[in-house]
């Protein structure tokens, strides 16, 4: 196994088994074959076509009210919820654009983002504290009980993008939520860029985008998690975060990615690497196909 295995597993796709699924003209997501005989099942919202998914035609005007269709795609996501189809429903609306930070067309349940191949947004939060030359990342271990990747490791901070919500913002929120770390100190985070990625899941497909921070954060800092998300938290050397992610799987799959960005960009992973040039594309290789 090894660094690259993790970055060709979270981009897995077989894009001849969706269609685009289009909004105004705009192409917002993709959904697979086997999911358009469900959405036909309500012509009032969705037209599904052997080619691509359109909205109905009051509801893909390009007038038509943002509010409108959201409400109208809600019932639907709701309905297949009940019907067992989507899992984990979150009751946090993302937006759904023709770019990943362009203007709405429309407000979708996260738990439903994959079904329809809408791009999902977030932030990843590296905390790590020096030890003389070296270094140390705090490492989170995610609940048994939460809806996805259970038990899996994780950022000390991470979360999804709602709409409404700047990344800053959101940054500061969830790391007092997941880790107890105070805005003050929250507010000193860097940013460090964003990684792309296109998965295709049993539930449909990922074409996400995680924003990526740092902070640096003194040695008696000890997080604390107030939300109920994360069941442990360990210090560890790099180097032992690093090999995780190398020789197994035991992080969740884009946080295995944010891993090795962080040690790319620390240096930790060296351009004398055989897989470094890969890796370095291959973190942002959501596909120019999938960008928009």
């Amino acid at each position: 196994m090894s660094y690259i295995d993790r970055v060709v597993e979270a981009n897995r796709r077989d894009l001849s088994r969706f269609v685009p699924l289009q909004v105004a003209g705009e192409r917002v997501g993709h959904v697979r074959r086997e999911t358009l005989g469900m959405l036909a099942d309500w012509p009032e919202v969705f037209r599904v076509e052997d080619r691509a998914v359109t909205l109905a035609a009051e509801l893909d005007r390009p007038d038509a009210p943002m509010e409108l269709r959201t409400i109208a795609v809600d019932g639907v996501m709701r309905a297949l919820h009940a019907r067992g189809v989507l899992s984990g429903w979150r009751e946090e609306r993302y937006p759904v654009a023709a770019s990943r930070r362009g203007e709405p067309l429309m407000l979708l349940e996260r738990a439903a983002l994959p079904l329809l191949g809408v791009s999902g947004q977030g932030v990843h939060l590296n905390g790590f504290v020096r030890d003389g030359d070296a270094l140390q990342m705090w490492v989170g271990r995610r609940a048994n009980d939460k809806p996805t990747w259970p038990g899996l490791l994780d950022q000390l901070v991470a979360g999804g993008q709602p709409a409404g919500a700047g990344l800053r913002e959101n940054l500061i929120k969830e790391c007092d939520e997941e880790a107890g770390i105070p805005p003050e100190v929250a507010g000193r985070a860097t940013a460090t860029g964003a990684i792309t990625y296109t998965y295709e899941t049993p539930g449909g497909l990922r074409p996400d985008v995680v924003y990526t921070f740092d902070l640096e954060l003194p040695p008696d800092f000890v997080p604390v998690n107030r939300d109920g998300e994360v069941d442990a938290f360990f210090l560890w050397p790099v180097e032992q975060v690093m090999e995780r992610v190398r020789e197994t799987r035991e992080f969740k799959f884009n946080c295995a990615l944010v891993v090795i960005d962080f040690a790319i960009r620390h240096g930790l992973i060296s351009p004398e690497h055989p897989e470094y040039l890969a890796l370095v594309a291959g973190l942002r290789a959501g596909g120019p196909e999938l960008a928009t």
